[in-house]
């Protein structure tokens, strides 16, 4: 398969292979997610058990295709990948590459997900590593929401990954969320170029120096809610506990608001007031809205939904995969790469970044 070049398409519009197993609130939830996506016109294989997913027998545009195996958090993800292709997550991996389907979402185990994915799709040419993109809503901002990459995929990240997640993170932005010329930030621990770590200070320089992207420097934890930035670029360990810092403190404040709403009758009639704001404001933060992080730097779509994703969750999730393949959010990452010299092979030669010198 062409490095540019994502698995064949038809005109009658993107087939996803949904990952029938996994989802932390049960088949049901997957199955009602799946009918959502199907009612928009999304064509769906479905990678399961088909008595467990009879419900979607004679729903338009659903196929359900049995799959015997399935790869749990207790699992291994390599080992389980490579000894389990029987896995409805394998599968679904293997469907995309096929060109049966163009797109994978699985609400299993991440791990499993993005190994399954690697293998089965490859990373792009000159990519050194994939790297989990979600999608930040902005409380009060009206446009679509802030990009931050990478949310888990890599536990550390070398200055030159940095740079090639930046670039990744505009060109998903500006292909599937139409911002014009993202503003692209680096999260760390002050705005000033040198500070936080030598990679990131490193990273920082390249970027600078760099043609064809709106940088606009250093960003810290207290922004990431603030709209200073369409694409915020982190090492996956750091993205992901902010990641879930985010979501624990939007639970925690939900609840405290409720709390507060119910402890008095002047109080409560105060929060019937408000109940269409807070309502609103829910609907924001709430991680069923975004569906899901998509992997960036393979040469397939591939989105990883959220384990505790509810029915909407699911729908939103396949509705990423679907609008990915549609403004061809893998190709236009790759030309954008090529394009400012940000594959491996560019950046070897850049004296700012080494991300070449090391073998993977």
């Amino acid at each position: 398969m062409d490095a540019a070049a994502g698995p064949p398409r038809s005109s009658a519009g993107p087939t996803v292979a949904l990952d029938g197993r996994g989802a932390e609130r049960g088949t049901r939830t997957l199955i009602d997610g799946a009918r959502a996506a199907a009612a928009d016109g999304i064509r769906l294989r479905v990678f399961g058990d088909p008595a467990e997913l009879s419900a979607l027998d004679g729903t338009d545009g659903v196929e359900v295709v049995p799959a015997a195996g399935e790869i749990t958090n207790d699992d291994e993800p390599v080992a389980s990948v490579r000894s389990s292709p029987e896995a409805s997550v394998v599968m679904a991996a293997g469907d995309v590459a096929g060109g049966s389907s163009e797109a994978m979402v699985s609400a299993g185990p991440t791990g499993a997900t993005m190994t399954a994915a690697l293998f089965a799709l490859r990373r792009s040419q000159g990519v050194r590593r994939p790297a989990l993109a979600l999608q930040l809503a902005v409380p009060g901002r009206e446009g679509p929401p802030t990009v931050m990459l990478d949310v888990g995929a890599n536990s550390e990240a070398r200055p030159g990954d940095l740079v090639q997640f930046a670039y990744m993170g505009a060109a998903f932005s500006e292909a599937v969320l139409g911002v014009r010329s993202p503003r692209v930030a680096l999260l760390s621990i002050g705005v000033e170029a040198g500070k936080g770590t030598p990679a990131l200070i490193e990273a920082h320089a390249t970027l600078a120096a760099a043609d064809g992207l709106a940088f606009s420097g250093n960003v810290e934890g207290r922004d990431l809610l603030a709209g200073v930035a369409d694409v915020i670029v982190t090492d996956g360990f750091t993205g992901n506990v902010v990641l879930k810092t985010i979501e624990g403190t939007a639970r925690a404040v939900a609840s405290a608001v409720s709390g507060a709403a119910r402890s008095n009758p002047i109080a409560a009639a105060g929060g019937l007031l408000l109940r269409p704001a807070l309502g609103g404001l829910h609907r924001e933060l709430d991680p069923d809205t975004t569906g899901g992080a998509i992997l960036l730097g393979l040469r397939g779509v591939t989105v990883v939904a959220h384990g505790s994703s509810g029915p909407d969750g699911i729908a939103n999730a396949i509705r990423l995969a679907s609008r990915s393949v549609e403004q061809r959010a893998v190709e236009r990452t790759a030309a954008l790469l090529e394009r400012s010299g940000a594959t491996r092979s560019g950046l070897r030669s850049t004296p700012e970044s080494q991300v070449g010198s090391e073998s993977t």
